[in-house]
Formats: structure tokens, C-alpha cells, sequence
């Protein structure tokens, strides 16, 4: 416990938090935590595209991490015939996307109902119950597609104040979600401290406004937020508090704090929920945790609550990752029958499969490649299949995503890579491709190394093609390449196997003037 109590560090008063709460830099600052000065973690990235080094965090996979804020955590949703004039509303709203006067036009005209749960005793608008509180919420979820819109839409909702019509709870929840999605963590705060002193502040409002902050990368904050309101007294923190909590340490990999959380839980008796599993096995899928990630799977399925598709779907990167393909293989086959998956992790997928030796690896890239939008071109990826193909001497193949790198102003730099292409043009002994090959990679930036050269002088010597071979040395002195005693070697072995005696001589001449021994015996005979 004295862990989870330097977790949860309460001694920042109440005022020091809701000042800070309004003050941050216009740009996200750190996502590391002042309380956890540490340096982020390459594996960070993971949480963006499979490998490609990124910070940006789709909205896809923060689906997967995190609980989306529930509107409606205590309450029972409208009627049907309520959510059908929703949808109604929502689909007129849509179409003028477009005109944000027009929005509001409509509003005004055919939104009145949605302030039906007052009615005007004299002069002062009283509460009822003929409408439900959350269907303006509703129609904020509904819309949720469009962030714009929905905020336009709160907007309206929020001058109707000063007509007398108070927002609720629930209302201010939906506008600090809204507001969080569509980055502005100010209005967020402001809406926050709006509703605290109108004395409407519940959890689900806390709740939205930790997760405004998390979203938009600034956990420290999301932190005070979460000690504001564990010294509240007329709130306690939730499971969902503490899935983003779990959430927020898992980014950070900050394992003992986020099992400290778990452990939190277990004592104040909260249940857990699928989405606190999955955030748990989201966190070890990214610190390469893979004993705990499914060690966390099998509690998950031989408790009470079960694995979702989202829980599969986490596991199948947690499998990619960690090259157990048997187990990746048949979440992949379980999961296709259910859902469509994501693109992501099709590449995580064929990363996998290239980092492996299983047989028939190239015939299950090309079937993973097909559900690909062949629009979705990624630089890594493409590489990553040049080097796959050279490696299977899949010359054709091999050459139209080199071609397709060239496109794209794709670079290679490394040299090993550049090593792969080579031995695959020797092993097909395609020397002419090999040279044209050299020509566009030099006009495209990739890494030049002499093993280009030396191998492209070797495959023009076995075929007795002396003249071109002596010319790929003019070549050399363009791209500033030394020769080296690697060099004459294959020219001093090109002409003693084509009976250029001469030839032979200035070859051991040349070497003789550069210090370079050479094999005595051979040129004596």
C-alpha cells in the first residue's frame, strides 16, 4: 500500500490543481510525468504503426487501449422511439456539415425538443422528466464522426443558458469529451470548472476531463486531475478512473505503477472490467512483456469476465511481436471469421513472417499483402519485402518493389541491405539488371558501397565480358570508390581464366606498386 500511496501523492491542494488545470503550454508538453522524470522508451512507438518510429497515436488503436468515456455510466439510455428522433436530428445535421449556420439554423428551428426535460413554471424553468437527461448526449455520441460539428452543436446547447435552460451533468460530460477529442484542452478545463460551480460535477465528469488530458498527450495533468478528485468528497473514483490510470502508466511502461493500480482496485473492491484486462495486456504487448501478456490472457479467460475482439486483437500484435506465429496464425483465422483487421496489424503480421524462416513465408506475405489498399504505401514495409524477395532470389518480384522505391522517393542507406540485392542479381547471374540497377540507385540517394562494383566486375569476368568490366573501374573513380586489393583480384582472376597473359602481368605490376601480395603461384604457371 505505501507503493500505491506514492503513486497517488495527495499533497497538492485543491486550489494549486484547478490553477494549473487552466494553465499549459500551447504545445502538449511531455508525456512523462514531473513525479517520473524518465526518458521515453523506444518501444513507445508501438503504439503508433507497427514499426515505423512514430509518436502519433491513431484514434484506432486508442480504441483499443482505453475505455471510451461512457455518457451514460449510471443511467439507462433513451427510449427507442426517442433515439429515433436522434438519429432523424443527427442525419439533417449531417447534411449541412458544410455551413455551420445552417447547423445552427436547423437547431433552432427543430431542436427545442432537446430541451424538452424543462418546461417554465412563471418565469423559472423546472426540471421534469418527460424527456430523458441524456438524449442531447446521445446526439452528441451520434455525431461523433464529425468532432466540428459536435461541437457546433454544444455550442447551441450552451447559449441556451442564458435563455434559463441550465445544462446538466451529463451535457457538461459530453462538451469536455468533445472537447478533448477535438484538442482543446482549455475549453475542456473551462467546461470543468463551469460545472464545479454550478455544484454538477460527478465522476464521469473527472473521468472525462483525465482522459481530455490523456488524449491530448498531457498526463501530468491528467494526474492532478485524478488526486483533485480523490480528495473530493462528493465523488470516489470509478473502475473507469482507474482504467485510465492503467492506461496512462502502461503508455509510459511504467509496469510497478500500473500493477499498483491493479492492486487498488482488488482492495477497494471495484470489478474489473474487460476493458481494464486490455489495457493491462496493451501495456505488456508494449514493453515486450510477453510472459505477463499472457499470463493476463488466461486470468482474463478463466474468469467472469471474458476476452472481447478487442482483447484478440491485442494478443494477435502481442503474438506478431514475439514471433509466435502458430498462436499468431490462429487468432488471425478466429478473428477474420468476426472482423475485419486492421491494416496495422497485417503488417505486423508479414513483419513477422519476414523475421522468420517458416517455410512458405513468401506465399503468406503474398496472401496477407492482398488485404492491403494497395494506395497504402509504407516506406518500411516496402523495404522490408525488397530484403524478403533477395533473400528468396525472387528476382522479378524483388525488382518491381525496388522500382516501386524509386516511385516514391524511397532511400536505402544501409549497407546489409544493399548486400541482400546484390547476392540475389549474382545467384540469378543477371549482371545487365545488376547495372541498371547501380545507375538508379545512384541517381536515388541510396548507400553506394564496392560491393556493387565488385560483384558487377566478377558476374562481366564470368561471362568473359573483359571491356565492360574494365570500365566498371571509370565507374568507381566517378562515385569516388577506392580500389582495393579485392579489386585486382577478380581482374587479375578474370584474365587468367580468358588467357589475357598481359593482361595478367599489368594486373600484378599494378598490385606489386600498391603493396598488395598476390598468388605467386598461380601467375608463375
Amino acid at each position: 500500500m505505501k507503493r500505491v500511496l506514492r503513486i497517488y501523492d495527495v499533497a497538492a491542494a485543491k486550489s494549486e490543481v484547478l490553477f494549473n488545470l487552466h494553465r499549459h503550454h500551447s504545445k502538449p508538453i511531455s508525456l512523462i510525468s514531473t513525479s517520473y522524470n524518465l526518458q521515453r522508451p523506444s518501444l513507445y512507438r508501438f503504439y503508433g504503426d507497427t514499426v515505423a518510429p512514430t509518436t502519433k497515436i491513431s484514434n484506432n488503436i486508442i480504441n483499443l487501449f482505453i475505455e471510451k468515456i461512457s455518457l451514460v455510466e449510471s443511467q439507462v439510455c433513451p427510449k427507442p422511439e426517442m433515439m429515433q428522433k436522434v438519429i432523424q436530428l443527427r442525419d439533417e445535421l449531417v447534411v449541412k456539415v458544410g455551413s455551420l449556420k445552417e447547423v445552427v439554423e436547423i437547431l433552432e428551428e427543430r431542436g427545442d425538443w432537446l430541451l424538452g426535460s424543462y418546461r417554465n413554471q412563471g418565469d423559472v424553468p423546472v426540471r421534469t422528466k418527460e424527456i430523458p437527461n441524456l438524449v442531447f448526449s446521445e446526439l452528441m455520441t451520434n455525431l461523433g464522426s464529425w468532432p466540428n460539428l459536435v461541437m457546433e452543436v454544444f455550442n447551441w446547447r450552451r447559449r441556451k443558458i442564458e435563455e434559463g435552460y441550465p445544462m446538466t451533468s451529463e451535457e457538461y460530460t459530453s462538451g469536455i469529451t468533445i472537447a478533448g477529442r477535438i484538442k482543446n484542452v482549455d475549453l475542456a478545463a473551462e467546461l470543468f470548472s463551469e460545472a464545479e460551480s454550478k455544484q454538477l460535477k460527478t465522476t464521469s465528469m473527472y473521468n472525462a476531463l483525465m482522459s481530455a488530458y490523456m488524449f491530448n498527450g498531457i498526463i501530468d495533468k491528467c494526474q492532478l486531475v485524478f488526486r483533485l478528485l480523490k480528495r473530493d468528497p462528493s465523488c470516489s473514483p470509478s473502475i473507469v478512473t482507474y482504467n485510465i490510470l492503467i492506461s496512462v502508466f502502461g503508455r509510459l511502461m511504467l509496469i510497478e505503477h500500473m500493477e499498483a493500480t491493479f492492486q487498488e482496485i482488488q482492495r477497494l473492491n471495484l470489478t474489473p472490467n474487460i476493458n481494464t484486462y486490455n489495457n493491462l495486456i496493451a501495456a505488456y504487448v508494449t514493453a515486450w512483456m510477453w510472459d505477463r501478456m499472457e499470463s493476463t490472457f488466461r486470468l482474463l479467460k478463466t474468469g467472469l469476465v471474458k476476452p472481447n475482439i478487442n482483447t484478440h486483437l491485442l494478443m494477435l500484435r502481442g503474438y506478431a511481436h514475439s514471433g509466435k506465429l502458430d498462436r499468431m496464425e490462429e487468432t488471425f483465422q478466429m478473428l477474420k471469421l468476426h472482423v475485419d483487421v486492421s491494416t496495422p496489424l497485417i503488417r505486423a503480421m508479414i513483419y513477422a513472417y519476414c523475421r522468420s524462416s517458416v517455410k512458405d513465408r513468401n506465399k503468406r506475405v503474398e496472401e496477407l499483402l492482398r488485404l492491403i489498399p494497395e494506395d497504402e504505401y509504407k516506406p518500411w514495409l516496402n523495404v522490408l519485402l525488397i530484403r524478403l524477395h533477395a533473400q528468396e532470389n525472387n528476382l522479378d518480384s524483388m525488382e518491381k518493389l525496388i522500382y516501386e522505391a524509386f516511385e516514391h522517393k524511397t532511400t536505402v542507406l544501409t549497407a546489409p541491405l544493399m548486400r541482400c540485392i546484390i547476392t540475389a542479381y549474382f545467384c540469378c547471374n543477371a549482371v545487365d539488371k545488376l547495372s541498371s540497377f547501380i545507375k538508379r540507385a545512384e541517381c536515388g540517394g541510396w548507400r553506394i558501397c564496392r560491393s556493387l562494383y565488385h560483384c558487377k566486375m566478377c558476374m562481366y569476368g564470368l561471362q568473359k565480358r573483359l571491356e565492360e568490366m574494365e570500365n566498371v573501374l571509370n565507374e568507381m573513380d566517378n562515385v569516388r570508390i577506392n580500389y582495393t586489393k579485392k579489386t585486382f583480384l577478380i581482374m587479375y582472376k578474370a584474365y587468367l581464366m580468358c588467357g589475357k597473359r598481359h593482361k595478367v602481368e599489368t594486373v600484378v605490376g599494378l598490385m606489386c606498386k600498391r603493396g598488395y601480395r598476390f598468388p605467386i603461384d598461380q601467375f608463375l604457371s
